[in-house]
């Protein structure tokens, strides 16, 4: 097992994964942000695979709408919870498996192909474009791939403006100001054009970058945060009115790159 495998299936079996997207507003709103992008390109039936599933809240919502959905992922414990939650879905297949080697899979075997965790957790140039290669092979031509990552500046107002800025300024960006990736980061985020700029020269043309969950990470860190259900659903539809504005992006914790095949 490699050292980024160890380090990242140790993480996910120490965690409450299956209930991130539920138990806070802006996982919500993540939610329901990457399910709106998901159904706007996907055609009725469609062939889904999803890479970096985790526990399939996105897999298993999706083969409840109709889909064809395959689903791979990295940490055993994750797929555990998968696979029991998926029970009795037959057009639900899954398999334990890493984004930098989809060769199970043939060549254009997908309408639509979600790497919604992988990015997340790759650090090493070779190990990104392997991924999104692999992603893009195993997509028809016409198809789309929707890629999640973490902006490093949500990353930095988050989790270190409580004393810690000289170390969270230290772990993501150089003494250039350019950003970091490394293994023992865990999650490692993206200035929102650099993470643009790795698709130059693939053969995929940009659709659309978008906004999952706004300020809401950092807004529910507040004391005096409060957000009703219908506060939240307003919030939300005013979100998808606004979450492709360029000067809003890197607020947001999480993001959707979503390109098409050529």
């Amino acid at each position: 097992m490699s050292k980024r495998i160890d380090i990242v299936s140790g993480f996910y079996a120490s965690i409450d994964e299956d209930s991130r997207l539920h138990r806070s507003r802006h996982g919500q709103l993540e939610q329901l942000t990457t399910l709106h992008y998901i159904q706007r390109h996907a055609a009725p039936g469609s062939r889904i695979l999803e890479v970096g599933a985790g526990t399939g809240r996105y897999s298993i919502a999706l083969a409840k709408a109709g889909h064809s959905v395959t689903a791979v992922e990295l940490a055993d414990s994750n797929l555990a919870v998968l696979r029991q939650n998926s029970a009795g879905l037959d057009n639900l297949k899954s398999y334990l498996g890493d984004a930098l080697d989809l060769s199970r899979f043939c060549n254009d075997s997908f309408d639509v192909t979600l790497l919604l965790g992988p990015m997340y957790h790759l650090y090493t140039p070779e190990d990104v474009h392997r991924a999104l290669d692999e992603a893009i092979r195993v997509t028809r031509r016409g198809g789309v791939i929707l890629t999640a990552f973490l902006s490093v500046h949500a990353i930095l107002f988050n989790n270190y403006l409580n004393g810690h800025l000289l170390a969270g300024l230290a772990e993501n960006f150089d003494e250039e100001g350019l950003v970091r990736h490394f293994e023992e980061q865990l999650f490692t985020g993206y200035d929102i054009a650099e993470f643009e700029a790795l698709f130059a020269g693939k053969p995929v043309s940009h659709l659309c970058t978008a906004a999952a969950d706004s300020i809401l990470e950092l807004a529910e860190d507040r004391s005096d945060f409060a957000m009703s259900d219908e506060e939240f659903a307003t919030f939300a539809d005013h979100h998808l009115t606004i979450c492709e504005k360029r000067e809003l992006l890197g607020c947001s914790s999480h993001l959707l790159h979503i390109c098409r095949k050529e």
